[in-house]
């Protein structure tokens, strides 16, 4: 934390006053005040300029602020300290210095200016006028200026011509800025790295650089201490760092690599009005911490490195580290530890060894194909540093590896290519999530048998458990085969045929009961191919019905499959139920029937399949960037529209009694679908009401006279319907919003009496 570079107004008006008394009366007018005060402004107190010039002096109560008062530039002292610095840091409340001029000469007082010399560079000068830094732009008279970008880049302009003539982003110190190119040049090996602070209260030169080292065409970042490597990204595929998995804010911000003739560099692009500042610490710890207006705090976004497997070769050669094993460093499969004593006392710097020589010299013998070296796979890795690069496709890698001796491991990416090894193995990390790279590592055939060897008990017995649990699920599968295959072969001959024409489906109430005409049945075996045998790729969901899955006929027409789940709370009634509600509705707001399979064990509904699912995964997705508000208007007209039909519209009066978002089901144009009627209830013509018992439905979304009593009528529907659209107006679960002081959920915010007297209790 830095001291403020600004002064208070009070000290410019002090001097004011004390001017006014010592002046005599004659010279006390307002007109000679209003000029003592430009002569002031003139001699740099509190001043704040968009643009530096031979004619401005910065003093060091001055700033130079960008354009759109994003970064500022002016003088500053480190936390505990009287050195003073020429410095730029962000324009926020709490200062956050990102580039040190004068780190290695710093001022004792506070008589330092920042002034454009007259050969045209920016200068930096002590009390005795001396020039302390300068960016040594130019060495003849020029008309220059100087300019603060909002990337907070200082830049030095030619204005005959406006031609940049030296840049800070060109000379960075500890902070990484957008727009901030940190290269390699692969002709002349020169670099521009960001190098930490001495200390937190020292901005002189310190131990730690981060930097791009380019090897072979690729690119990978690294982090030094002093010119050992601290850390390592792996290398860059076009996309991403394969080796990092945390930042991955870094990629959506708009980090990306560019190849100039040779010269390699990356930089980044921030969301505008993001505040983001990514510092090379005196530890050398890389951190990025976002500026959080609500809060006037930096809240930390990433930290590298984080763990101890982050440092670079932390197992040493032929090792490799995983933060999650204990020990956290284990032997490549077929080496083991070079000093065991040191390794099983935790110090792993001297890595592993091989066990027993490779056999390469085999690998080319026809003859012998079955003894030939072989590849040991480790998947999830930041591949090992060193890295060789082959042309080849990805089934050609594993053979150009085997027919070099000298190749010792390979992996492949689609974006980099046949990557191999040849010397040592060092700095793999494995991670736990998916991410990196399958690293394959060569062992020869005699190794890698013995240890199989070592596993042969285990396999056998495996296999022979799985030989009778097999056998004796063959024969389970026969005995209920043959019980069922009458029904079924039945069925397989009728193909598609009349379910219900001459048998009514009797409901729980005699008034309630339909006749269903013309629904047509589908054969077990038509929706078993359609569905892929019920795939989990094919699952669309599950609800309390049982899973839901997509299917595609013989004639390539999608459906929808609603198949009846064994452990279902729900049973025979409400799948009656929903065929002798849905199948009589015809409506654009509701889901269309085709069909259902009724065997002695399955029962399942056919539906219109819709292309977007339910309303659900949208509404509550985090980006909420799907739904717009024309969207979510013409879904709550549209629900609204259904919910009219089942009341009033349609020649059953339906009660739905389960609407929620997960019942809306959305086609391919977004137009909303009411779904799920197995706990719908039919009334009669002149009845309004009615109690049950059995209360069903989703808590949240209930009436409470029927949460409470079972007391239901369309009124429970158009409370269920109220809070869908609170929950589509606020994106937000009614179950999610919950104000501590008042008790609220998101329904209870509508009803503001209650918001009222429980806010004054």
């Amino acid at each position: 934390m830095m001291d403020s570079p600004y002064q208070s107004k009070g000290t410019f008006l002090n001097k004011i006053m004390i001017i006014r008394k010592l002046m005599n009366p004659f010279f006390r007018s307002e007109f000679c005040v209003i000029v003592i005060v430009l002569c002031l402004s003139s001699y740099g107190v509190c001043l704040e300029t968009r643009t530096l010039t031979p004619s401005t002096v910065l003093r060091d109560s001055d700033t130079f602020v960008s354009q759109g008062k994003i970064f500022s530039l002016g003088f500053f002292s480190p936390n505990g300290t009287t050195r003073r610095y020429m410095g730029i840091w962000y324009y926020v409340s709490k200062v956050s210095v990102v580039w040190v001029a004068n780190r290695d000469r710093p001022l004792n007082d506070s008589s330092g200016t920042i002034t454009i010399s007259t050969d045209g560079n920016i200068v930096l000068l002590n009390g005795n006028n001396e020039t302390v830094w300068s960016t040594n732009a130019t060495t003849s008279p020029r008309n220059t200026s100087a300019q603060l970008t909002d990337n907070g880049n200082l830049i030095l302009l030619d204005q005959s011509n406006n031609v940049s003539l030296w840049q800070s982003h060109e000379h960075p110190t500890s902070s990484f800025l957008p727009t901030l190119r940190l290269s390699h040049n692969t002709n002349t090996g020169e670099k521009v790295r960001l190098n930490s602070w001495r200390t937190s209260q020292d901005p002189n030169y310190g131990n730690y650089f981060v930097g791009l080292h380019v090897s072979i065409g690729i690119p990978q970042l690294f982090s030094w201490n002093q010119d050992r490597p601290f850390w390592r990204s792996g290398p860059w595929n076009g996309r991403v760092f394969t080796g990092v998995m945390s930042m991955y804010s870094v990629y959506v911000d708009g980090f990306s690599m560019v190849n100039e003739g040779g010269t390699y560099y990356f930089t980044r692009s921030f969301r505008q009005n993001l505040i983001v500042k990514d510092i090379l610490n005196p530890d050398g710890i890389l951190t990025e911490e976002i500026w959080n207006n609500q809060t006037g705090h930096w809240d930390r976004s990433y930290k590298g490195p984080d763990v101890d497997c982050d440092v670079y070769n932390n197992c040493g050669p032929f090792a490799f580290c995983n933060q999650y094993n204990s020990p956290i460093c284990q032997c490549l499969r077929g080496y083991e530890p070079l000093n065991k004593q040191q390794w099983d006392g935790g110090n792993w710097t001297g890595g592993c060894k091989r066990k027993t020589p490779l056999q390469c010299e085999r690998s080319n013998n026809a003859t012998d194909k079955s003894k030939e070296d072989v590849f040991s796979q480790l998947r999830m890795v930041k591949v090992p540093d060193l890295i060789q690069w082959s042309p080849g496709l990805e089934n050609e890698c594993r053979s150009l590896c085997l027919r070099n001796c000298s190749c010792i491991a390979y992996s492949y990416d689609t974006d980099i290519g046949c990557m191999h090894w040849s010397e040592t193995l060092i700095d793999i990390q494995q991670y736990q999530a998916d991410a990196g790279l399958e690293l394959y590592i060569r062992v020869p055939y005699s190794g890698r048998d013995k240890e199989k060897d070592k596993k042969v008990i285990i396999i056998v017995l495996v296999i022979i458990s799985l030989v009778v649990i097999s056998i004796c699920l063959f024969f389970s599968w026969r005995w209920m085969s043959k019980r069922k295959r009458k029904n079924v072969i039945e069925q397989q001959e009728a193909g598609e045929t009349n379910l219900l024409n001459s048998t009514p489906i009797v409901l729980r109430n005699p008034e309630d009961n339909v006749n269903i005409e013309e629904l047509p049945l589908y054969s077990i075996e038509k929706l078993v191919n359609a569905t892929n045998n019920f795939h989990t790729a094919n699952k669309l969901g599950e609800g309390g019905f049982g899973p839901v899955y997509k299917g595609e006929l013989a004639n390539r027409k999608e459906i929808a499959v609603k198949r009846l789940s064994t452990v279902s709370g729900q049973g025979m009634e409400e799948f009656k139920n929903e065929v002798a509600v849905i199948s009589k509705l015809q409506h654009r707001n509701l889901v269309r029937l085709l069909g259902c399979c009724v065997e002695r064990y399955e029962k399942m509904l056919i539906y219109e399949y819709m292309q977007n699912r339910s309303l659900d995964v949208f509404l509550f997705d985090q980006s909420q960037m799907v739904l717009d508000w024309r969207k979510r208007f013409n879904i709550v007209e549209g629900v609204g529209r259904g919910l009219l039909y089942l009341h009033r519209d349609s020649r059953l009066r339906i009660i739905h009694r389960d609407l929620k978002p997960s019942n809306i089901l959305l086609d391919k144009e977004w137009n909303p679908k009411i779904s799920d009627f197995g706990m719908a209830r039919i009334f009669g013509g002149d009845q309004n009401q009615a109690n049950t018992r059995r209360v069903v439905g989703t808590y949240g979304y209930m009436a409470p006279e029927y949460a409470l009593s079972g007391r239901f009528s369309e009124k429970s529907d158009v409370f269920s319907f109220g809070v869908l659209v609170l929950e589509i107006i606020s994106g937000r679960r009614n179950s999610s919003f919950y104000n501590e002081e008042l008790s609220l959920t998101l329904s209870g915010y509508v009803n503001p009496i209650k918001f009222f007297c429980q806010a004054r209790v």
